[in-house]
């Protein structure tokens, strides 16, 4: 059935040396939408320089897609491995022109560098040396990711992404309020049992927003976060998973895998548990 959502463009910023990244973050993306759009409403939209950019003369490249491409996002991603980029005439590189005007105009930037193993021979030294210099100039500014493998990029980009939107405040100023429609699927905070509530709350303590349904010999328990509930009885461990499938329902949270033990805060989860 159709719906209708927000749309925010996600401004994916990386010199040409992270291809597979890129592939990555695309994909994560992908992934927040097919399991968060409908629920939330909100959609993202990846947008890059190798995707998104034209032909056109008459000004300098990078402001090209500064003005037709990164003006309109309200994310961007950043990431790096080996190469800084070419310089700009405003700024070392066009990815840190990208990123140094995207933060001035008040809309957050994640940065991802990665650390995986690199043939010696293939490395550019300055070009390294200015990647080296760009991380300690923003760890300066806030918090940066490093990540060893793309596996890692994929696993911590896609808890952190779900957190930046739940928890930014520009972000959160664009999503706005639920809409009128959304209410009638979805139960109001007050209108979540106590156990649903405390059981939402749990997993929100804690960044990736995960709660577990877990068997231990004979017995089984829900954690969430540093919480555990559910342990002693079969009708104590009943009335927690009711309360797990209330947040499901309410599509407050999602279950990951197939195995049916992990299940993870939605964005709408997030913010419902700001308010519990």
């Amino acid at each position: 059935m159709a719906y209708q959502a927000t749309v925010i463009p996600v401004m994916i910023a990386s010199p040409g040396d992270v291809n597979e990244e890129r592939d990555i973050i695309r994909a994560v993306i992908h992934d927040w939408n097919d399991i968060n759009a409908r629920a939330s409403r909100v959609m993202l939209s990846a947008v890059g320089w190798d995707t998104h950019a034209s032909p056109e003369l008459g000004a300098r490249p990078q402001q090209l897609i500064n003005d037709r491409i990164l003006t309109d996002c309200d994310l961007l991603i950043g990431v790096f491995w080996t190469r800084l980029g070419t310089p700009t005439g405003k700024a070392a590189s066009g990815t840190v022109e990208e990123i140094e005007a995207h933060v001035a105009s008040g809309k957050p930037a994640m940065l991802y560098f990665s650390s995986r193993p690199v043939a010696p021979d293939s490395i550019d030294p300055a070009q390294y040396a200015n990647v080296r210099e760009a991380k300690t100039k923003w760890m300066q500014q806030g918090l940066v990711e490093g990540f060893d493998d793309s596996e890692e990029l994929r696993h911590k980009l896609s808890k952190q992404l779900s957190f930046c939107l739940a928890k930014n405040s520009y972000l959160q100023g664009i999503i706005g309020a639920p809409r009128e429609e959304d209410t009638n699927t979805r139960p109001a905070s007050a209108e979540l049992s106590a156990e649903a509530k405390t059981l939402l709350k749990a997993g929100a303590s804690q960044n990736d927003g995960h709660i577990w349904k877990l068997a231990f010999g004979s017995g089984e328990y829900i954690q969430a976060g540093e919480q555990t509930f559910g342990e002693g009885s079969n009708r104590e461990m009943a009335r927690w998973e009711a309360a797990l499938e209330e947040l499901v329902h309410a599509q407050l949270v999602v279950a990951r895998g197939t195995a049916g033990e992990l299940f993870e805060l939605t964005h709408e989860g997030w913010t419902m548990a700001d308010q519990a």
